[in-house]
């Protein structure tokens, strides 16, 4: 990229950084593309998550790439695009991001999903069963407000649950639902700050409605649009400083890819 300033109005703007480093390219140019996002004004630079990926791409840790960028900026928002909760132990992500908030100024962007079956050696190899991911992110999603945030929380079953406190406590990042699916966007309505999708922009409109009506009949706002624009790399230097918003619905979030 060369330098520009990005500007939008309605819309905030964010990119993904090399967190998949191409043949032969080092992991650690994700450090220097988090500092170079923040002085071109970028609202938020993100990563991917996915323990092994399906088709042998190689992708560094979210979490801990975050945390990277996080110690070369300051004013940038860190997203994670969408973590896996199913994959992980709820508890060691409330402490990961807890860390992550410390040590960013709260500025995290903490994207939740239940991830897919095309992955398959990542579910093998957290002893996951594919069945579960459903159920075990509604619980992720239940409890990472409390563990998060320091308060008491009971973990197991009735007859044997223990309780515990995470310290030190952290501030709760907006929760950015990612996926397609009805469970996705009933979670996103019912626990979500936004919703993160791939859909083209022709479908975000019918997105945007079908959002409003869940959100009206659980009481809440409409949850903010994170999507994807799959723009050549090669092209995000030549982006406009203004960009259309006739496609995107207000309150969104754009990731150039």
């Amino acid at each position: 990229m060369m330098g520009m300033k990005v500007t939008m109005t309605g819309i905030d703007i964010g990119v993904m950084i090399p967190s998949s480093p191409s043949p032969g390219e080092s992991p650690g140019r994700l450090v220097a593309a988090a500092r170079y996002a923040e002085e071109l004004g970028f609202e938020s630079v993100w990563v991917g998550d996915q323990l092994i990926v399906g088709n042998g791409l190689p992708l560094l840790d979210s979490l801990t790439s975050l945390a990277a960028a996080a110690a070369v900026t300051e004013r940038v928002k860190l997203g994670v695009g969408v973590l896996i909760l199913p994959l992980r132990q709820v508890v060691w992500v409330a402490k990961q991001v807890a860390t992550l908030q410390h040590i960013s100024g709260d500025r995290m962007l903490l994207g939740a999903g239940a991830g897919n079956e095309r992955h398959r050696d990542s579910w093998a190899a957290a002893g996951v069963s594919q069945r579960d991911r459903g159920r075990l992110t509604d619980e992720a999603l239940r409890l990472l407000p409390d563990l998060i945030t320091g308060k008491t929380v009971c973990l197991g079953e009735p007859s044997s649950e223990t309780q515990i406190r995470l310290s030190p406590p952290g501030t709760m990042p907006p929760v950015i639902i990612g996926g397609m699916s009805s469970a996705a966007l009933r979670r996103a309505t019912s626990v979500g700050d936004g919703w993160y999708t791939l859909a083209p922009p022709e479908r975000l409109p019918a997105a945007r409605a079908q959002l409003e009506r869940l959100a009206a009949a659980n009481g809440r706002p409409t949850p903010a649009i994170t999507t994807m624009a799959r723009w050549p790399s090669k092209a995000i230097p030549r982006l406009p400083t203004s960009l259309p918003t006739r496609s995107v619905p207000p309150s969104s979030r754009v990731i150039p890819q």
